[in-house]
């Protein structure tokens, strides 16, 4: 892709040497209301990079900070807190994406987190797939995919 056509994410990304994988690895960021052992397990297969406040001292911070951490990084924000962050990220122009969990155990939480990974994956490269976009997972693991904030017609 060239730099032109490359999110403000993608550049930093590359200015910093990382990037530019398979295409189907995701850079996520967990909610402090996800379970941190969703992280470890995601980490652990070294294929997607998984962060949880608990690892780096980031208990209790803002959503917008958490927010602002995610655009910066170029994380997709997961969490189950859909209408906080639904609002919050609707205010941003730009921003790497917003994964909506159910409140479900961890167990169920993190299949259905590799669910919504594969639904993704199917796209294409599924932190393209997210800029500027919610994906909400039910409980049954059906993917409602949507742009945030909406384009006007």
């Amino acid at each position: 892709m060239p730099s032109s056509s490359r999110t403000p994410f993608r550049q930093t990304l590359a200015k910093r040497g990382l990037g530019g994988g398979c295409g189907k690895t995701m850079r996520l960021f967990l909610d402090e209301c996800l379970s941190p052992k969703i992280a470890q397990a995601l980490n652990a297969e070294g294929i997607h990079v998984a962060l949880h406040p608990r690892d780096f001292g980031g208990l209790c911070a803002s959503d917008h900070h958490v927010l602002a951490r995610c655009v910066e990084q170029d994380l997709v924000l997961v969490t189950a807190n859909a209408r906080d962050f639904r609002a919050l990220v609707a205010t941003r122009d730009v921003h790497p994406g917003l994964v909506i969990l159910p409140s479900v155990g961890r167990e169920r939480s993190e299949s259905l987190l590799r669910d919504a990974i594969a639904f993704l994956s199917g796209r294409g490269d599924p932190m393209d797939v997210m800029v500027n976009h919610v994906l909400e997972v039910s409980t049954e693991a059906v993917m409602t995919l949507s742009m945030l904030p909406a384009q006007e017609k």
